[in-house]
């Protein structure tokens, strides 16, 4: 029963998480267009918005352009300039600087829409539940760190890098890389899956905007309470 739960975590829930990530949103766009957009709290407690935003979005960038090209590149590839010891270690050193970045900035925004009475009136449950999700992603990586510093020779770590790169090629028996990887790495990993199930009923689908379509935005014109036009 624990292989069957392990290959099904593992082995198939990406599929079917990739699957409900790509069909959702194109459902979403085509049929709630007006949603396309991550809603703005900014004229309240702008301060500490900015900051937060700020820490949270350079660290997440960081974060998934590292595990994207730490998990798939080739073994071969990066051996012409690091060893597995010395990969794993620039992963953990730049992966805790963002990490630390990214989890400051959250926690800010976090805060905000739970304690901030009029954010919170005008916050829905998917916009707070969403960076619950975050959140606990974040507290989930960055306790991989001691893990990962308690086998240095990178092993774990390679065993990751294979099982992600048989999961992107659709090989069988992609689950039998994470056997014997402690509970951390596959919680962390479980909830990454997940949050790619949950992405097109939450404010990240307007990520798909980026940066294109931000940089092409309309401007918004606000003005102060009391604020005369000429």
């Amino acid at each position: 029963m624990s292989d069957y739960l392990h290959t099904l975590a593992f082995g198939i829930y990406p599929y079917i998480a990739v699957a409900v990530f790509l069909l959702g949103s194109l459902v979403r766009f085509e049929r709630e267009q007006y949603s396309w957009k991550s809603g703005s709290s900014q004229l309240l407690r702008r301060r500490q918005l900015r900051i937060g935003s700020y820490l949270f979005h350079i660290g997440i960038l960081f974060l998934l352009v590292g595990h994207t090209v730490g998990l798939l590149t080739p073994k071969a590839v990066y051996e012409v300039f690091l060893t597995a010891p010395q990969k794993q270690m620039l992963a953990i050193v730049a992966g805790g600087i963002a990490g630390t970045m990214c989890f400051v900035g959250l926690t800010m925004l976090l805060h905000r829409r739970l304690f901030d009475a009029r954010i919170r009136a005008t916050s829905s449950f998917a916009d707070i539940g969403i960076l619950g999700l975050l959140w606990v992603q974040l507290v989930l990586g960055l306790a991989t760190i001691p893990f990962s510093l308690g086998h240095r020779d990178g092993a774990v770590m390679v065993q990751l890098s294979h099982w992600a790169q048989d999961i992107v090629t659709f090989q069988a028996g992609a689950a039998a890389h994470l056997v014997g990887v402690e509970w951390v790495f596959k919680a962390h990993i479980f909830l990454g899956i997940t949050l790619f199930v949950v992405f097109p009923f939450s404010r990240l689908v307007h990520i798909w905007s980026a940066p294109i379509g931000y940089a092409f935005r309309p401007y918004q014109l606000v003005r102060r309470r009391g604020a005369r036009t000429a």
